[in-house]
């Protein structure tokens, strides 16, 4: 069984079909879903959807683009809204400096407070990083020295370093349908040298379809596709890749429920 860490089930892309998409991504044999908030002021539409669907959870948090929308977010509140026991992550949020959505210091503001209700409730804080590895670093390897805290650099398509700190702090690394794409020899060769127990696959849907789906609307169940070519870099199969990605979805997520042998 495969899990789709990273996808967005409350988008308007999936707003007609969304119990076909849930059986969909059943059916291709990816068990469980994890929608991801990128708005606090909006958490109660995705905790509908969490409590809606056995199979799916969902986290609490700000994406770096609406940083400026939501600076009244406190780490007080992501940590009241986090006790639901369908949320099993903080976030997603970072620094995103490709497309400057807010100003790049509300940004690390309000990445701060994530990380302080991560390091507080124990949940992993999902990261946003995008053009940023330097800041990203700087921040990581900061708080970290602060007390640890779970992480997970979301969708990576960042540089070698960053996944080097990132997995030296205790952080995992998950790869998007971007790790399918032609030209993403570089973004292979990283995931070639993070460890297996560090490992996670997403597909970020509606966004990044990987091959052979590539510009239509991602679903989760594509995330099959994604998780064939990892298991292709990592030179396993992929009932060993699906079985180690579930497994490290487990231990990160740690508040998910186990998953019943006959599940799978």
């Amino acid at each position: 069984m495969l899990i789709d860490s990273h996808c967005h089930l409350d988008f308007p892309d999936f707003a007609e079909e969304r119990d076909a998409i849930v059986e969909r991504a059943r059916a291709a044999g990816v068990g469980r879903l994890v929608t991801i908030s990128t708005r606090v002021r909006r958490f109660d539409g995705i905790l509908a959807l969490a409590e809606a669907y056995d199979t799916v959870f969902c986290s609490v948090g700000t994406h770096p683009h609406n940083a400026a929308e939501e600076q009244d977010v406190t780490t007080k509140e992501l940590i009241e809204l986090s006790r639901h026991p369908k949320v099993v992550a903080i976030g997603e949020a970072g620094l995103d400096y490709f497309y400057d959505k807010a100003p790049r210091g509300l940004q690390a503001q309000g990445f701060r407070r994530h990380i302080a209700a991560s390091r507080d409730t124990g949940l992993p804080l999902v990261i946003h990083s995008r053009d940023a590895d330097d800041d990203m670093i700087a921040i990581l390897e900061e708080e970290s020295g602060k007390g640890a805290f779970p992480f997970i650099l979301h969708c990576f398509s960042s540089g070698a370093r960053l996944a080097e700190v990132g997995v030296a702090l205790g952080g995992y690394v998950s790869f998007s349908g971007i790790l399918t794409f032609k030209k993403s020899d570089a973004l292979r060769a990283i995931a070639e040298t993070v460890p297996l127990d560090r490992l996670l696959v997403e597909t970020d849907a509606p966004y990044l379809a990987p091959q052979p789906y590539r510009g239509k609307r991602n679903e989760p169940a594509y995330v099959v596709e994604t998780a064939r070519v990892l298991a292709e870099v990592k030179g396993i199969s992929a009932e060993a890749l699906a079985k180690q990605t579930t497994d490290n979805v487990l231990k990160v997520f740690s508040r998910m429920p186990a998953i019943a042998a006959n599940s799978e």
